[in-house]
């Protein structure tokens, strides 16, 4: 289906990957993973044509309709969402736009008849006595109800946007389709349908994603981008991520196999060489020490931090208890008379499509916000550290560098202990005097799990905390999590973080809360059991 041939792409002289040949075909659903800055979103556009690389070509097989999901919110604005979902067979569109307005001519000639016919057979064959019926359908599969189909797009909620465009990509049968982070603000329900979807899908999908679950779920093949290179493996993310690090592994064994050959022959060669009786020896062995070499191990774009939390103290039995409390925002009722108690052993994740209510939330139990009515009461021997969705608020405006950041939140100042948080999240060298407000959006999510872990806190609060994060960093996280000993209440869209992290699921919906003590997944069957019975 789409064929790429000694593809290379240079920025100001500097190669960004070369050399690349791959072939993708129907059926596959192809994840493309790499470090940030490695080029995925890059190599995305050069398959589309939006870019056009250094050398080398992508062959696409004539007829072939490729569809993208489109990153600009903005841009359909003066249309309706159904309009904007059709125009993702663009042909379509434009074929039925150019039949409704000869049919509209007051002087509609003859000419004007039979080129309606042609029309009117093209869209036909194109699907377009359909077209309303199955943008429907996936607009409601994605969450969006059918009274707002016909809305302009400017009207819409930014997060209704998103699942409208993703909706456009996948609108009318397209032959590929390229999906840029395609999870991104998606809620739950919407991820798990798109996962069903793709996996339905028969033509060719490549897709970027950080989501470890999504990919697992969906592709067939890993592409990944590093050392400068990129390289096609069959296999989901979890197969590509134990093959590559035991070929790691392998290579290490083997080079520290070399190794100690090389220092037995160069040892057997120092003690011989002055000896008649074993010069023959010696020279031989030199001959095999000169064909000894060791095996490079590329110098990875990748790199892995590490996080763990640790508690400064012990907390008593009693953790959190919240009760009744109630909050209206913009004056819709977000939270109403929500009321849970938190165990010692708790680890919960709020789950929900309503973000702003799980924000909204966060924020009283950080003591940001005051409830309408209700209370929030911590247990007296617990400590709170909360890592807000939008942390703006700690760098806009900030004039410090990274290291005097830190010091803000640790009572010991010294440079040798804030360096052990910042170099766990690979801030080393001369990065921690970076000024703060020039971090990319990634490098200020690792700043606040680096004060996350400063805190020494008991309760650890995290509203996505994935954000801006790549697949190591989230990994990490994850990991950090998972070993915590404390308490965590986080909202996440990682569905891998929610599964191996969550000992307890409470979903936010019309204000109200659903609250089991179950795994994610098992809440997730428990859910479509549900619906299913009441279907």
């Amino acid at each position: 289906m789409i064929t790429v041939n000694n593809l290379s792409l240079q920025y100001g002289g500097t190669p960004l990957f070369s050399k690349v040949d791959l072939q993708f075909t129907a059926g596959n659903c192809y994840g493309v993973i790499g470090a940030n800055g490695a080029g995925k979103s890059t190599f995305l556009k050069i398959l589309s044509g939006e870019l056009e690389s250094t050398t080398g070509t992508v062959d696409i097989k004539p007829g072939v309709r490729m569809s993208v999901l489109k990153q600009d919110q903005f841009l359909y604005d003066d249309y309706s969402v159904m309009e904007t979902v059709i125009m993702g067979n663009q042909r379509l569109y434009e074929c039925g736009k150019e039949k409704d307005a000869l049919y509209m001519k007051e002087d509609f000639s003859d000419a004007d008849g039979l080129r309606a016919a042609e029309l009117e057979e093209e869209y036909a064959e194109l699907g377009g006595w359909e077209a309303e019926s199955d943008a429907s359908q996936l607009l409601q599969g994605l969450g969006i109800k059918t009274a707002l189909h016909g809305n302009q797009m400017a009207d819409m909620d930014p997060r209704d946007k998103v699942k409208v465009l993703l909706a456009q990509a996948l609108f009318g049968h397209p032959d590929i389709i390229l999906l840029d982070e395609p999870t991104n603000n998606l809620d739950i329900n919407s991820v798990v349908w798109l996962e069903d979807f793709l996996m339905d899908y028969a033509g060719t999908v490549i897709v970027v994603s950080h989501d470890r679950y999504f990919l697992n779920t969906v592709c067939t093949h890993i592409v990944d981008i590093d050392y400068g290179k990129i390289k096609m493996y069959v296999g989901n993310y979890d197969f590509w991520y134990d093959a590559s690090q035991l070929m790691q592994k392998l290579i290490k064994e083997k080079n520290r196999k070399s190794e100690e050959k090389i220092r037995e022959l160069e040892e057997f060669i120092r003690r011989f060489s002055a000896n008649k009786s074993k010069s023959r020896q010696a020279t031989s062995r030199r001959k095999m020490l000169d064909k000894l070499t060791l095996e490079e191990i590329p110098a990875s774009s990748r790199r892995y931090p590490w996080v763990g939390f640790q508690m400064a103290r012990e907390p008593g039995k009693d953790r959190l208890f919240v009760t009744e409390i109630s909050k209206t925002i913009d004056g819709v009722k977000v939270l109403d008379k929500v009321s849970f108690i938190m165990g010692k052993e708790d680890k919960i994740a709020l789950i929900g499509a309503d973000e702003i209510a799980i924000t909204t939330l966060f924020k009283i139990l950080a003591g940001e916000l005051e409830p309408d009515e209700g209370t929030v009461k911590w247990g007296v021997s617990t400590s709170q550290s909360y890592m807000p969705k939008d942390n703006s608020a700690y760098f806009n405006d900030c004039d410090l560098d990274i290291m005097d950041w830190m010091r803000q939140f640790s009572e010991d100042k010294r440079e040798s202990y804030l360096r052990t948080f910042l170099g766990r999240m690979l801030f080393t060298g001369d990065d921690v005097y970076k000024p703060v407000k020039v971090l990319s959006g990634g490098e200020k999510v690792r700043c606040m799990i680096s004060k996350l872990m400063l805190s020494g806190a008991s309760v650890l609060m995290l509203d996505q905390p994935t954000n801006h994060l790549d697949l190591e960093s989230i990994a990490a996280l994850n990991n950090g999590m998972s070993e915590f000993k404390g308490n965590i209440i986080f909202t996440t869209h990682d569905h891998q973080m929610t599964q191996t992290v969550a000992n307890r699921i409470i979903e936010l919906k019309d204000g109200k809360i659903i609250d089991r003590h179950v795994t994610y997944d098992e809440y997730v069957d428990m859910m479509r059991a549900q619906q299913e019975q009441e279907a």
